[in-house]
């Protein structure tokens, strides 16, 4: 079944009855990631018989796909995304809910709405980075409209029923400006409204402006704020990340001592490697070294299916 709301203690969906307090958004506040994946230990069936260990079969059906916020290396991600669709349609088929911040959430939708063309991505992704690298502040040059050139992409490239595709199934990490709580959307009524969700998670407040984006009366910026990698709290939340760290699909620094940093919900290896893609991911760096992040996405996804034995 479609993976329902992501949220701790949700407030009632719309279609029921609210209670009498203020304004509630059709999603909820995200709750804490969890620790989990897959079974828990000690869970007995309904019979009250030990449960052995899910099989590839049984985690199967109740994986998640979730895309970490990360800018311009989003390069990074429709690489993972292309060896997903090329060599792992027996897992995407059975992907119940996609999830992601910022960069992240806009390679989810087209992997959930339009795999067919991640190549076009590739391109917008190349020319629009190309496009701030000529800028003489970048993205901070005056008279630049970061918003609406990433827009121009998403009208480029979603289908008009993306909204439809996406609804109940893709999960959008944004946060409210007035309470800085984070929320994961997941009902969409339009395209336009997906559209506008998209932009708000990708709000980096001065970098793409000084205007937030304003969504069901509210305003709303970059998730990767406040949970730059959503875990969904049903099943196995398989994480997608162009940094190093305790993931599922992502570089692997050698030779670096196993201390950790928690960035907005985000387990990165404290390394001088992934300060240097920080710095990329707001400054891309030339086309030739992103066409290495998309190859390196590429691969470390290849690795991840095959060690999971869903290569194909």
């Amino acid at each position: 079944m479609p993976a329902e709301q992501v949220e701790r203690g949700a407030e009632e969906q719309p279609g029921g009855r609210p209670q009498r307090r203020p304004w509630t958004p059709p999603f909820g506040p995200a709750g804490p990631p969890l620790k989990g994946k897959g079974e828990k230990r000690g869970k007995t069936t309904s019979g009250g018989q030990p449960r052995r260990g899910p099989s590839t079969s049984a985690r199967m059906k109740h994986i998640n796909l979730s895309f970490a916020a990360c800018g311009f290396l989003g390069i990074y991600h429709l690489g993972a995304a292309s060896a997903l669709y090329r060599h792992g349609r027996k897992l995407l088929k059975d992907v119940k809910a996609f999830a992601g911040a910022s960069a992240g959430s806009l390679v989810a939708t087209v992997l959930l709405t339009a795999p067919e063309r991640i190549e076009e991505c590739n391109e917008f992704t190349y020319k629009f980075a190309e496009e701030i690298r000529r800028q003489s502040f970048g993205a901070l040059t005056p008279g630049y409209d970061f918003m609406a050139r990433l827009r121009s992409g998403m009208d480029l490239i979603l289908p008009a029923n993306a909204h439809e595709l996406a609804h109940n199934r893709l999960h959008v990490s944004i946060t409210n400006t007035k309470t800085r709580q984070n929320y994961l959307v997941s009902k969409f009524s339009s395209r336009e409204d997906l559209i506008k969700v998209l932009l708000a998670s990708s709000f980096l407040p001065i970098y793409a402006g000084v205007k937030p984006v304003e969504y069901n009366g509210q305003k709303w910026v970059d998730g990767g704020l406040t949970n730059s990698l959503p875990i969904l709290p049903v099943g196995r939340t398989v994480t997608v990340s162009p940094f190093s760290g305790r993931l599922d699909i992502s570089p692997q620094d050698k030779g670096q001592l196993n201390v950790y940093v928690n960035v907005a919900k985000q387990d990165m290896m404290l390394s001088v490697a992934n300060l240097v893609r920080l710095n990329q991911a707001l400054f891309p760096p030339s086309k030739r070294k992103m066409e290495s992040l998309y190859q390196h996405g590429f691969g470390d996804a290849i690795k991840f299916l095959l060690k999971e034995n869903w290569f194909e």
